[in-house]
């Protein structure tokens, strides 16, 4: 395994990154104290060139990051965060080296820059703009109507989306600015026309512009107002005969052809409206694995950890999957819990749905403020069976049982 300078925010002892690569001595880890907190034995035997940084998204940790890449003369930079993408880019143009570039990973992570180049390659998008001033919503507003979507052009999990309805919500939006985590400044944020249709996502790996495998599943929620509205949110994976299967995965075809290759395999994670039509519409797309337990969720179909894969793709290691599999072992799906608000009380007894595996997400006696971010949960809730029908039915009674029998004190 060559020499690889990784960035990773993640907690060691949720993702166990030693046993992920093959030789881990050869990872030149950039972290920080939380994420090994508790894991500082596998820290000094597994990764003896880590670098930790109190403030990670800091510039510092850039300049940092750089210095022990060269004094470890690393071949490969690799990231496992969306947040990471652009720095590793950015780091591999500094030094030379192979792997995601500054070009496609700005596209696959400033949303304006993404749509304009699907949009230019046939691809439906929703109407959009760039907002770098207020005049540029109101423009925006004035000649596509209400309802619109703003959000950050490089956010993730939903933060910082907000939707206008009426002019009192532009109002309101404009007045958050002094508390906004993302400056109201030029390259910033953008709006779009609201969607309507089903909402999809497609996991799986790409290389060179093409897709390695891949496979759609359909959103039992949306992410944004999951957390505005506390609401749960899941996926089921698609069946094969579905006719949503064969256009979503056309679509990540034609999205990834459309947008700067990478050399070397990336995991992506891409969103998207499919509508009476049954043509998709693209939310966005990622050039990492889909998280909360969207990865769980294709490992148990087709036996591949995406996050686990597309890091050790940008480790130079080989895909353990390089075919399209012509269908998921069975159907799955999965639901989160959102938590509500007081002291978690958890039903006292199993679930008892067949086919359905339910895992306590929050510890008893936690005392909770409902969906605080998109990931957020209570509990999980996997479900496996013969048909996609049949998961829905058992992930609905599932919720069911948990809402009769959980209290919030």
């Amino acid at each position: 395994m060559p020499t690889v300078l990784l960035f990773s925010r993640q907690p060691l002892t949720g993702r166990p990154l030693q046993q992920w690569l093959d030789h881990p001595r050869n990872v030149v880890l950039i972290t920080t104290p939380k994420a090994v907190d508790g894991a500082e034995g596998v820290l000094a035997a597994s990764f003896p060139h880590h670098r930790l940084v109190d403030d990670y998204h800091g510039w510092a940790t850039e300049e940092v990051a750089e210095a022990a890449a060269r004094e470890y003369g690393v071949d490969l930079v690799a990231s496992t965060s969306e947040s990471d993408v652009l720095r590793a880019a950015r780091l591999r143009a500094r030094l030379g080296l192979p792997g995601q570039d500054v070009a496609s990973a700005t596209a696959y992570r400033d949303k304006v820059v993404m749509k304009e180049l699907a949009r230019a390659a046939g691809v439906r998008v929703p109407e959009f703009a760039a907002v770098d001033c207020p005049r540029d919503l109101l423009d925006f507003v004035d000649a596509h109507g209400l309802p619109v979507v703003v959000k950050p052009r490089s956010g993730a999990g939903a933060e910082g989306v907000a939707f206008l309805r009426e002019p009192a919500d532009i109002t309101a939006f404009f007045a958050r600015e002094r508390g906004s985590e993302v400056p109201y400044l030029p390259g910033q944020w953008m709006v779009e026309s609201l969607a309507h249709g089903d909402f999809h996502h497609v996991d799986g790996i790409m290389r060179d512009g093409r897709i390695v495998h891949s496979w759609p599943a359909r959103y039992t929620g949306g992410l944004a107002e999951r957390v505005r509205e506390n609401l749960h949110t899941g996926s089921i994976l698609l069946a094969p005969d579905d006719p949503a299967t064969h256009a979503l995965q056309g679509m990540a075809a034609d999205v990834v052809a459309a947008l700067p290759p990478a050399p070397h395999p990336l995991a992506f994670h891409l969103e998207a409206w499919i509508g009476p039509d049954g043509v998709p519409l693209l939310c966005e797309i990622a050039s990492r694995a889909g998280g909360s337990l969207v990865g769980d969720q294709y490992l148990r179909a087709f036996d591949v950890h995406l996050a686990r894969e597309g890091l050790r793709a940008q480790c130079g290691l080989p895909l353990t999957l390089t075919t399209q599999p012509a269908a998921p072992s069975r159907a799955i799906g999965h639901v989160l819990l959102p938590p509500g608000h007081g002291v978690f009380v958890p039903p006292a007894e199993p679930c008892p749905v067949p086919g359905v595996e339910l895992t306590l997400m929050r510890e008893a006696g936690a005392h909770c403020q409902g969906v605080e971010y998109a990931a957020d949960a209570a509990a999980s809730v996997f479900a496996e069976a013969d048909t996609t029908d049949a998961v829905e039915s058992r992930l609905a009674d599932a919720m069911e049982w948990w809402n009769r029998h959980t209290r919030w004190e």
